[in-house]
């Protein structure tokens, strides 16, 4: 009982750099495409298109809400915000990696704004749950948000206040979602790149807290 409570324990709390497994040196091998879009997943992308990161718990369903957005160009599931470098989906599930699982999405700001980005991901998942998702437990599943610059984390933070005050007024908990610049993002491997399109009844445990996120103005990164 005293094994399995701690490793419990260890799945909730981020592991230090000594703790971490080793990972490797060489990425691990992925898809080339989307399989949906047959759009390049690691890019060249095309000039004027921005990148946003999100962790939302198993990053299968959350992927999926993404690419069917009008304006997303391009989507692509990883691992960011840990130690260990170039992890494998085994490895990170343990929570000795320190990552979250992460989708990486490639948008037209002249199409969808980050602001809707912000909301889609507010509204479809639970973000005061902090080292899990649902039934999905341990930091692997925390919620993130990853920003590129200044005007992102900016609209991030705002929408976060925003939208925890909304939550309070429902009688909710507090906000707990992990924000901050982006880290190295580590793409998955090509099993786990747009899951649901392979397997469409797939597990999907994407699910909001039914409180609704009005942005503020703040909120916009197009600035």
């Amino acid at each position: 009982m005293f094994f399995l409570s701690d490793m419990l324990n260890k799945k909730l709390q981020l592991p230090k750099v000594g703790e971490a497994l080793p990972g490797r040196d060489k990425p691990m091998p992925t898809a080339s495409k989307h399989y949906v879009s047959k759009r390049p997943l690691k890019g060249p992308y095309p000039e004027g298109l921005e990148t946003a990161m999100f962790g939302m718990g198993c990053f299968w369903g959350a992927e999926r809400m993404f690419w069917q957005m009008d304006g997303v160009w391009v989507t692509a599931v990883g691992y960011a915000g840990g130690v260990t470098p170039n992890p494998t989906y085994q490895e990170t599930c343990t929570g000795l990696t320190g990552h979250a699982e992460v989708i990486l999405v490639v948008f037209d700001p002249k199409i969808i704004s980050y602001t809707d980005l912000l909301k889609a991901f507010w509204e479809n998942h639970d973000p005061t749950q902090g080292m899990r998702q649902g039934n999905d437990v341990g930091t692997t599943y925390r919620s993130t948000i990853y920003t590129f610059g200044d005007a992102q984390y900016q609209a991030a933070i705002a929408s976060r206040d925003a939208y925890g005050a909304s939550l309070s007024s429902a009688g909710r908990e507090k906000i707990t979602t992990e924000i901050a610049p982006a880290p190295e993002f580590y793409f998955a491997e090509e099993d786990h790149q747009q899951y649901l399109a392979k397997n469409p009844y797939g597990y999907c445990n994407l699910k909001g807290t039914g409180v609704a996120c009005a942005m503020p103005q703040a909120a916009s990164a197009e600035a």
